[in-house]
């Protein structure tokens, strides 16, 4: 892609997400994560209402009267994009490519967190960790970042998670908001290395999906190819049992996939690459803010 190109599609990506984020997800995105980062402000006598839980207690003996802990949002938080760079990215047999809209969901999070004044900062994974860009504030570092996710070209064409997960827990020691983006297809154990994330940090986890990596068409005799590991095979994809044990395989993945999640506490959203993400950011925004 030449530079013109290049600056034609960062400049439509950013027309359309930031548009997005400024009339739809922005005050989603607020509510969502705004009591994730709080710190202590004073303390006061307690009212009647306060929480309990509030209660200072080494205050409240000193003082033979019961005071609470004041807290304000922290002004200054940080959001962390863990981007899925591996081979099987590139596939869209059924509407676009899992890449493409990988890179309007990020922009569009990334537009919402600016308009909070927000950084933001991006971690590409494929088998290992490609790239690392440092949490920055403002406009021109979201263009960076948008560049980034449209021309980068990672080294390996492997996916594990447990990698981005150990490097961002490793890397970060102040408590961000991360967003996990990915199709999931890996074949790793990264249940602790999430869990352990999601205990320091506030992760949520988004996947991006052809519907061929679910279901397979009744079109005869195919060559298929994966993407991470270059292996060709032939599928007879006439066969009702070849095409029951690919949906067995994928249905497996994914309740796998629900179940890492819900036991580490991630709340996690699905979109295939042919519908709306729209619908199921608003829907993961606000299922966080009424928990």
């Amino acid at each position: 892609m030449d530079a013109n190109d290049l600056l034609k599609k960062v400049r439509k990506i950013e027309i359309k997400t930031r548009g997005l984020s400024q009339n739809i997800f922005a005050g989603e995105y607020h509510t969502a994560f705004k009591g994730r980062g709080v710190i202590f402000s004073e303390v006061r006598e307690y009212q009647p209402g306060d929480d309990v839980r509030d209660i200072d207690w080494n205050v409240t003996a000193r003082q033979n009267k019961p005071f609470v802990k004041v807290y304000e949002e922290e002004r200054e938080l940080t959001m962390m994009l863990l981007i899925d760079v591996s081979g099987s990215r590139d596939f869209g047999a059924v509407g676009e490519a899992k890449k493409d809209m990988m890179a309007e969901i990020a922009a569009t999070l990334a537009f919402s967190s600016i308009q909070n004044n927000d950084k933001v900062g991006v971690i590409f994974f494929s088998d290992r960790i490609e790239k690392f860009i440092p949490p920055k504030k403002g406009r021109k570092h979201i263009l960076l970042i948008i560049r980034e996710i449209i021309e980068f070209t990672p080294q390996s064409s492997g996916t594990d998670i447990d990698v981005a997960l150990q490097f961002m827990t490793n890397a970060l020691k102040k408590r961000c908001t991360a967003f996990l983006l990915s199709d999931f297809i890996d074949s790793h154990d990264f249940f602790r290395s999430m869990s352990i994330a999601n205990r320091k940090h506030d992760l949520a986890a988004i996947q991006v999906y052809d519907k061929r990596d679910a279901r397979l068409p009744d079109v005869g005799l195919v060559r298929m190819r994966d993407m991470e590991t270059g292996a060709d095979i032939w599928v007879d994809t006439s066969s009702a049992k070849v095409r029951r044990t690919y949906e067995k395989a994928w249905y497996a993945r994914q309740q796998n996939l629900s179940s890492v999640t819900g036991r580490c506490g991630v709340d996690l959203a699905a979109v295939t690459t042919d519908e709306d993400y729209v619908k199921a950011l608003l829907g993961l925004f606000r299922n966080r803010a009424t928990r």
